[in-house]
């Protein structure tokens, strides 16, 4: 086949945006070939119980599913029944990027609260927790956070623990969206059962994409009596691969050994090295801390124009014309030099 695009030309639009890394690509080849049986029951999928439970316990349970949506969808629905409601920050994935899904394919009520930075905290949550037995409102049931969250910042361990106390003690559980999980852990430098099984989350939405995967997320029950049914709402919610073999495979490259961290650490570093390198441009002003692979900034708008023409990337706010720049894994030195050049010559234009 014909190559129809450059691949010499980085984006910081999404860490979607990379392709596959190659020991993915080779954990998929090696998985190819002959027969295994469908619908989960094959020996990668087997195998990969046992390598979640190397990470998040040995009560992790997972269960594979196409992409980030359905894996917090499936999740939130096996944690809810229909009469119950979720509180999550008003930036949180669910509300702002799903496409309404949680409330249209899941039929579950988001109770949003704003918050500064994208996190809650416990004072935050009580803004929603409220109403229990009222027949008139949707009864809270679970507390929803994102780590790292949509605003590039992270929670500690410490503040996941406060959040999972809090939310146990009010009878509520905790749904961790985890897509880009493993930047928040190598730039925290703890392990990722840090940061849910041992602070106490019941329920997590593990990424695979962001971080160097073909396809592929994972719902991951840390607490058995949280979620209910998730076998048949992931069928009927249409995210039964029927050859899980290649989605488990790739799950199994990324956590088996290190590569999970080497790309989250390569992401989180060029992060950094590109607020450092805009930051001192003139005009140029950084909005928000850079904690893990996202870097905000304020631009003029005929900039940004200009700009996006040289290199993908989405205007967060086109109000304040506040924009997003985000690093992948395969985000090198060079890739952010030239970003930063090509930022400074449309500054100066």
């Amino acid at each position: 086949m014909t190559p129809r695009h450059d691949p010499s030309i980085k984006a910081f639009a999404s860490d979607n945006y990379a392709g596959v890394h190659p020991e993915i690509l080779q954990a998929i080849a090696t998985a190819n070939g002959g027969h295994q049986t469908a619908y989960g029951d094959d020996v990668y999928t087997e195998a990969l119980r046992e390598v979640f439970q190397r990470h998040f316990g040995a009560g992790a349970r997972v269960w594979p599913v196409f992409n980030g949506t359905a894996a917090n969808v499936v999740s939130l629905r096996a944690m809810t029944a229909p009469w119950e409601a979720v509180i999550c920050a008003e930036t949180a994935h669910i509300h702002t990027d799903e496409g309404g899904a949680p409330e249209v394919i899941g039929g579950i009520k988001l109770l949003t609260v704003p918050t500064p930075d994208g996190k809650l905290t416990p004072e935050l949550i009580d803004r929603q927790a409220w109403g229990f037995g009222d027949v008139h409102r949707a009864q809270p049931k679970v507390v929803s956070i994102s780590n790292t969250t949509e605003l590039g910042t992270l929670y500690t361990p410490e503040e996941i623990a406060a959040i999972c106390a809090h939310a146990h003690g009010l009878g509520l559980l905790v749904h961790l969206d985890g897509s880009r999980l493993t930047n928040a852990a190598a730039a925290l430098d703890v392990p990722l059962r840090a940061l849910t099984t041992d602070a106490g989350v019941d329920v997590l939405s593990f990424g695979g994409t962001k971080i160097g995967l073909l396809y592929g997320e994972a719902v991951v029950v840390l607490n058995p009596e949280a979620a209910h049914g998730i076998d048949y709402i992931r069928k009927t919610y249409m995210q039964l691969s029927s050859k899980m073999r290649f989605v488990s495979a790739q799950f199994e490259a990324l956590l088996s050994g290190d590569l999970w961290l080497r790309n989250a650490r390569q992401a989180n570093a060029m992060g950094r090295r590109l607020a450092e390198a805009v930051g001192g441009i003139p005009g140029v002003e950084l909005s928000r801390a850079v904690e893990a692979n996202a870097v905000f900034a304020i631009l003029p708008k005929d900039v940004s124009e200009r700009l996006r023409k040289r290199f993908r990337f989405y205007t967060w706010n086109e109000a304040t014309g506040e924009v997003r720049w985000m690093c992948a894994f395969d985000t090198t030195e060079e890739d952010v030099d030239a970003f930063a050049a090509a930022l400074a010559e449309e500054m100066a234009f």
